[in-house]
Parts: C-alpha cells; sequence; structure tokens
C-alpha cells in the first residue's frame, strides 16, 4: 500500500486491476441463495453487480505474510453480510470488524484488521483528492485546521517530506492502536466528518509541527511511525493547528483565603478546562468551617461548599462535549475540614457536600505517618490561623506545626490511626483520595533548592510535581518513549537505541514550551522560567515477556531501575547541550543542580559508573541546563493502546481482556502467551475457554508450565510489595514522579494501611488510584464448554475517569 497511489473506488475494487495479485487464485463462489442478481453500490455512487472474488482477494492480499490466520474467514463472513445495494463502505467495514473480533481466537487477525483499516482509511483520504503530505496539510489549512506556520514549512519542504513516508509503518499497528487512531486523532474535515490525513500523514504533520528544520522532523516522524516513542494526547491532538494546546497538565496553587481569590481561581480552572488542561488544584488555604469572617463578623461554612461550586463547573466546561473537564483537589491533613474532604465522593449522604467529578488527593507530612506510625494524636487546624503551614515541609513545617499545638492553636484534635482509616476507606471505596507524600515530593525536587520555592500539589495524575505559587502556574509537556521497541532481535535491551530515542525526545518537548499556546498568563509565565518536561515510558511489561522475566523476579527489578537510570542520564545530557545551544533555563540558579546535586542524593542511591555521572555533574555546573526537571512517568493509556503495547511500567491486569472502540467493543489475548501456548501445542479452543473461565488468570491451568505461569501472572497476582520496591528503585532517577496505581482484589483497611505505610517507607512521592478487581470487572462474555454456557467476567483496559491528558 502507499499514501500516494492512484485512487480507485474501493478497498475491493483495488484488487481487479492490480496485476500483483494475479496469484491469487479465483474461487468459484455462488452468490448467497437471496442474492440474485445483487448489486453493489460504490463510493460514487456506481452500481454495479458484486464479484465475489474481489472480496476475497481483497482479504487474502491483506494477508499476505499473516501465516497463523485464514483469510477466507473474513472473507466469507463479509460475502454473508451481503444484500443488494449494499455499500462497498460498508462491506469494508464488515471485514474489518470481522478480523477485529476474531483477535481472541489469533492475535494475527489484529494484524489483519490494521491492514484492512489502513487502506480503508486511505480510501476515505484519497477520495478526496488528497494524495501526498502536502496535499492533505493544505486541505487542513484550507478548512481552517491547520496553522500558517506548519503550511509555510510543508509548502517549502514539499518535495522531501511527500518522499519521505514510508506507508510500510502502517503495518507495525494492531487492529485497536490504528482504530484509536482512526476514531480521535486524525484530522477530520470540520462539516464532512471524513479524515484529512493518513496515519503516517498524521505522524509527520505532528513531526514537522514540533521541528525547526527537516532532518529534525524525519528523525522524529521515524520514531513515531515506528512506535518507539510518542508525545500525549493533547500535543497529539493539537500540533500544527491553528490552536496548539500542546501541554498535558496544568498545577494550581491554592487560592488565598479570600473571595476575590477564590473566584479567579474559579476562573483559571474553566480557561485551562476548556482547553484540554488536566488539573490539580490546592485548596490547603481556605478557612475552615466556623472560622470567622472579620467583615461580615459571620462564620464561615468551610471548604466544601466552594469545591461543591468547583465540581459543577469542571462538569460544565467539557471542551465542547469532546470530553468532561477532570480536576484534582489536593488538602493537607492538618487541615480541620479533612474529614469531611474526605467524604465528598460518597455515594450516600447529603448530595450539597458531594462532588462527584472532582478526584481527590492528600497532601501528607512526613509528621502525619510519624504520629500514625506512633499512635499519637493528630490535631487539626484552621488555615486562617496558621497560614504558614502550606509553605513550609520538612524540619521547618514541623517545629511550626508542633508550636501551635503547645500554643493551643488546634481546632480540634483526633486519632492519628483513625484519621489514617478513614483515608484507607475513602480509597477502599472510591479508588480516590489518594496519598501523596508532602516532604519527600519538596526533599526530592530540583527546583526546591531556594527556601520561596515550595511544591504544594501535584497534578491530575499524581506523576508531576512542580513549584507553584499564585503568579505562577505549573505546566508540563509529556511523551514516552514505548520500552517494547527497544529490544534487538534477541530479545536483549538496546541501550544504545533508548539513548538516541530520549535525545530526541527531550529535544522535542523542550521546543513545545515555545510553541505552547497558555489558557493563562501565569502559565506561560511559569512555563517559560522552569521549562520542566516529563519524558515517561510505557511497555516495560513487553519489555519483560520478550525475555521471559516474570514481573518481580530480580533480574526484571535490575533491568527496570537501569532503564530508569539511563534514561535520567541521556535526558541530563540532553538538556545540557540545549543549554549550550539556547541558553539556561531562567530558575537553573535556584536549583538544586546548580550545586552539583541530582535526584539519585535524595534517595542515598549511588548510580553505576560513577565517572560518568560526575563528568555530568562538571558539565551541568559549566553550562547549566535548559530544562528543571526532565522525567515523569505518566498513565499513558490512550498512547499505549495506539503504540500496542502495556501501560506505563504497570503488570498486566488480564492475559484477556475488552477493548473498547467507536466501532464495539472486542476480546483481545495476551499475544505473548499465544506464542508461548501455540509451541507447546495448547492454544486450543478449550484453553481460550479455560483462560476465560478464569478471568484471565493461567495459574489453575496445570498444563502451562510453572515457569510460564510465573510470567503471565495478572496484576492481581503480584505482591503489591515488588511493585512499590520496583517504583522506589526507579524513583531516584525520576526527578518529578510516577503515576504509581496500587491494586488490591478485595481492599481492606487493614492491608492497605500497610502497603501506604510501607510506600512511605520506601520514599515513594506519590500514588495514584487504588484498583479494586471489582471496578475491573464490568463486562461479560459468553463462554462454550462442552457441557455448558457460561458467563465469564473479562477485565476492560478502560479506565472512565483516567486522564487523557496524561496520555
Amino acid at each position: 500500500m502507499s499514501h500516494s497511489s492512484t485512487p480507485t473506488d474501493t478497498l475491493v475494487d483495488r484488487i481487479a486491476d492490480d496485476t500483483s495479485t494475479q496469484h491469487i487464485p479465483q474461487f468459484n463462489l455462488t452468490p448467497p441463495p437471496h442474492a440474485g442478481v445483487m448489486g453493489v453500490t460504490k463510493r460514487n455512487g456506481r452500481k454495479e453487480p458484486v464479484d465475489l472474488n474481489k472480496i476475497v482477494r481483497a482479504v487474502t492480499r491483506s494477508a499476505e505474510g499473516l501465516y497463523a490466520i485464514d483469510p477466507m474467514r473474513v472473507a466469507t463472513r463479509t460475502i454473508s453480510g451481503l444484500y443488494d445495494g449494499a455499500t462497498t463502505r460498508e462491506l469494508d467495514e464488515l471485514s474489518i470488524r470481522t478480523a477485529a473480533l476474531l483477535t481472541a481466537e489469533e492475535p494475527e487477525y489484529g494484524r489483519l484488521g490494521a491492514r484492512l483499516l489502513a487502506q480503508f482509511i486511505e480510501k476515505e483520504v484519497t477520495g478526496q483528492e488528497i494524495h501526498a503530505f502536502s496535499q492533505s496539510i493544505a486541505r487542513g489549512h484550507e478548512v481552517g485546521l491547520i496553522n500558517d506556520r506548519l503550511l509555510a514549512f510543508v509548502q517549502a519542504n514539499a518535495r522531501k517530506l511527500n518522499d519521505s513516508l514510508d506507508a510500510s509503518y502502517d503495518l507495525r499497528f494492531d487492529y485497536f492502536g490504528l482504530r484509536t487512531l482512526y476514531d480521535r486523532y486524525l484530522l477530520r474535515h470540520p462539516t464532512a466528518r471524513t479524515v484529512i490525513e493518513t496515519p503516517q500523514q498524521f505522524f509527520l504533520r505532528i513531526a514537522c509541527a514540533l521541528s525547526e528544520d527537516v532532518p529534525e522532523a524525519l528523525a522524529l516522524y521515524r520514531r513515531m511511525a515506528r512506535l518507539d516513542y510518542l508525545p500525549s494526547s493533547p500535543t497529539l491532538f493539537n500540533a500544527g493547528t491553528t490552536h496548539e494546546q500542546l501541554s498535558s497538565c496544568f498545577l494550581l496553587d491554592s487560592p488565598d483565603d479570600s473571595l476575590e481569590s477564590i473566584y479567579a481561581r474559579y476562573g483559571d480552572v474553566a480557561m485551562l478546562s476548556k482547553f484540554s488542561g488536566g488539573i490539580g488544584l490546592s485548596y490547603s488555604r481556605i478557612r475552615s468551617r466556623g472560622s470567622l469572617i472579620r467583615s461580615t463578623n459571620g462564620l464561615s461554612n468551610g471548604i466544601v461548599p466552594w469545591l461543591k461550586t468547583l465540581d459543577a463547573s469542571v462538569a460544565a466546561v467539557n471542551q465542547g462535549g469532546k470530553r468532561k473537564g477532570a480536576a484534582c483537589v489536593y488538602l493537607e491533613p492538618w487541615h480541620a475540614d479533612v474529614e469531611e474532604f474526605l467524604e465528598l465522593r460518597d455515594n450516600t449522604g447529603d448530595e450539597a457536600r458531594r462532588t462527584h467529578n472532582l478526584n481527590l488527593a492528600n497532601w501528607i507530612p512526613d509528621l502525619f505517618m510519624k504520629r500514625v506510625e506512633s499512635d499519637g494524636t493528630w490535631s487539626l487546624f484552621d488555615p486562617r490561623v496558621v497560614p504558614h503551614f502550606v509553605d513550609l515541609w520538612g524540619a521547618d513545617f514541623e517545629r511550626a506545626y508542633e508550636t501551635a499545638e503547645v500554643s493551643g492553636l488546634a481546632a480540634k484534635q483526633v486519632k492519628a490511626r483513625e484519621l489514617y482509616a478513614k483515608m484507607m476507606r475513602t480509597l477502599a471505596q472510591t479508588g480516590n483520595g489518594w496519598m501523596t507524600f508532602k516532604d519527600k515530593c519538596n526533599r526530592a525536587s530540583n527546583q526546591t533548592a531556594h527556601p520561596k520555592n515550595v511544591i504544594h500539589l501535584s497534578n491530575l495524575c499524581t506523576e508531576i510535581l512542580e513549584v507553584t505559587t499564585y503568579e505562577e502556574t505549573a505546566v508540563c509537556n509529556l511523551g514516552s518513549i514505548n520500552l517494547g521497541q527497544h529490544l534487538n532481535e534477541h530479545a536483549e535491551f538496546d541501550f544504545d537505541k533508548l539513548s538516541e530515542t530520549v535525545r530526541l525526545a527531550v529535544r522535542q518537548l523542550d521546543r513545545v514550551i515555545d510553541l505552547n499556546f497558555y489558557p493563562i498568563e501565569s502559565a506561560r509565565r511559569g512555563n517559560l522560567r522552569w521549562r520542566p518536561v516529563g519524558l515517561g515510558v510505557m511497555g516495560l511489561q513487553d519489555v519483560f515477556f520478550q525475555q521471559r522475566l516474570p514481573f518481580d523476579s530480580e533480574a526484571a527489578r535490575a533491568l527496570s531501575a537501569k532503564i530508569a537510570e539511563e534514561i535520567y542520564f541521556n535526558a541530563l545530557s540532553a538538556s545540557v547541550e540545549l543549554a549550550q545551544e539556547r541558553g539556561v533555563h531562567p530558575a537553573f540558579n535556584e536549583t538544586r543542580a546548580a550545586n552539583g546535586e541530582l535526584q539519585f542524593d535524595a534517595w542515598d542511591v549511588v548510580p553505576s559508573n560513577g565517572e560518568r555521572w560526575d563528568a555530568l555533574r562538571a558539565r551541568i555546573r559549566e553550562h547549566g541546563l535548559r530544562n528543571s526537571l526532565l522525567i515523569a512517568i505518566a498513565p499513558t493509556a490512550t498512547i499505549a493502546s495506539i503504540a500496542g503495547c502495556y501501560e506505563c511500567v504497570e503488570p498486566q491486569v488480564s492475559n484477556l481482556f475488552k477493548r473498547e472502540t467507536l466501532s464495539g467493543d472486542f476480546l483481545q489475548v495476551n499475544r505473548y502467551l499465544v506464542e508461548e501456548l501455540k509451541k507447546l501445542g495448547h492454544w486450543t479452543p478449550e484453553m481460550r475457554d479455560r483462560i476465560k473461565l478464569a478471568e484471565g488468570s493461567v495459574q489453575g491451568i496445570a498444563e502451562i508450565p510453572e515457569s510460564l505461569r510465573q510470567i503471565y501472572r495478572t496484576v492481581w497476582e503480584v505482591p503489591m510489595r515488588s511493585l512499590i520496591d520496583m517504583a522506589a528503585d526507579r524513583g531516584a532517577f525520576i526527578d518529578q514522579s510516577a503515576s504509581l496505581n496500587l491494586f488490591m482484589e478485595s481492599p481492606n483497611i487493614g492491608a492497605l494501611s500497610s502497603m501506604y505505610m510501607y510506600a512511605w517507607k520506601r520514599g515513594i512521592k506519590t500514588t495514584y488510584y487504588l484498583r479494586s478487581r471489582p471496578a475491573t470487572r464490568i463486562a461479560k462474555t459468553t463462554v462454550t464448554t462442552t457441557e455448558q454456557a457460561t458467563d465469564a467476567v473479562i477485565c476492560s483496559l478502560e479506565n472512565p475517569e483516567s486522564c487523557e491528558a496524561c496520555q
């Protein structure tokens, strides 16, 4: 397939006149009895008699090189859907859906579905007389989607760019990845709603929009087209368009304790939400319920009514119906309204005191965890009385807190363990109320060398940690490396390739800072001063599957840490090079790096090959850094689907799962497991049904060797201590944080208490959702055995509350 080929009317039509397909045999196919002289309606509106061989040849040609599938199954099911007057577009779609439905039996059908869909997309584009990349950009500009800057760049380099497209990269897609791209990312004509770019034109558009010259654009294009690396969704949605809001995350400091400040923050949140920003917002400065209002001599209603208003605003400003707004509110546990805060997501109680659209997070100082550990008393305060608490951390906070206690300023005292248990209850019942640790976040941040610079919160997905003030809104730009694409033909990890990808990605992310549209001035001010980026990863589980490593094995843990170290080293190296070329970020002298301190120093970790790190420290001292922060591991759910890999650094949820697309829901099976079972001669319909009945687990299937059962455990079968330990090992080389989901099949307060206490002691900065098994058991499929039909629960990979901005 070539995107510059001469268009024909339909996918099935192109086979008839293609001499390269003459080796495909003709089939003596008779139309179904009801067919009569059935005709099909072509895309140009012309009708012609049905030629069943065209359908067969189209599917068979697309299946070339896919030896585990039977293309005739797809072709015959497509033929069975014929009716008089059926459109060729409908037949193409039927072939695509049929292939997708068969992926639960054989993963290669997903490749076939992707190839058929790629050709379908090509026909949609070329049917509008768009045959080259430059034509796609011109059409986008003509209808008001593409900006003048990108148009000028492409027009000036049209021949080189047109010739650079490689349609063979489409063969790398799995059906669900390409379907996601088609349904949600490719530019569509504003009125006709047809796509005006192919997948390869899409990737080249993004690359050109984020590059300064053709060589840089082509290098970035190839990384993305090969699915080695992908920027986050806002960048993919908007790069090169007339509204380039490319950033993923925004962090807003708490409004000051005044009516004017609170309403100004509502406006900031609304503007950020309008342009697809995922928002983190602190509320720790707002006075608590019962606090005196001197101007009216009345008493405050506390933070809950304000958050109820914010909740409605977040729901109302929903990007024009594209998706609802998304925000997370952070509160410190000394705030006197903390207990009511923890009830905001409850499904029972007074609806006037519930916020079902806001996510909640606890911003916890070490002193609280120490009091929990010692079964001590915890004091709650009105922020109006202790306004300085918010801007203190570590020993300074502990001294101020204990002084306030001794001075009798507390509004209330509770048992620390009782409040901690309420936090665990909120997590168990809602998955919300995320545990994030204030002191480690500040102690281990490059931005907090100067006492005036304080981190007050994280973002919506808890991977971003940046300084905020009322004048500076923190912003971050994200992208993720597909680790599964960085192994050589012997399944050895290719660290040289990883280095190249990291350096290219850092340059791209830094470029976003200058191109980006900032919905509010404080965001522009903060981002240009600190120039932070968040380079993350996905597909760690793919690496372990390819190397046949159990997720929690010592070898897997060592490899995970080494990958993190190499990414951090190369990211810093790239930022030094950028500083030499373009200058340091304006706040460099206020960072720990200016004093030679790097992330692992805050973890008391000694990196490997100390000499190269010493040389890098010297270069940083001499030349500075272009970016104050470089590494953050985001959830990646959507872009991981595009890339066809497992999300971020998590184990698989199930060996059998449901993929949701706009064209339907489809079951998919772990392709690595299928290959193993084929080698053993165990991939049979009976085995598929047994895995379905076991809810995607293989632990109870004795025919599968124990060594393989260890490799193919699900996240419900991997100890959470291992996930926390691996996160801590990586943390020494992550200067922001990671969206660390934790999983517990049936949460109970005791186990949760121990798990989060352990995470704190291991130095984890932030945690994300608590995932419980019932929350993923949302779809059923019928499994037929020899004796009965059984309803089997299948895990869904779609998280309805996840932040698309961070993916």
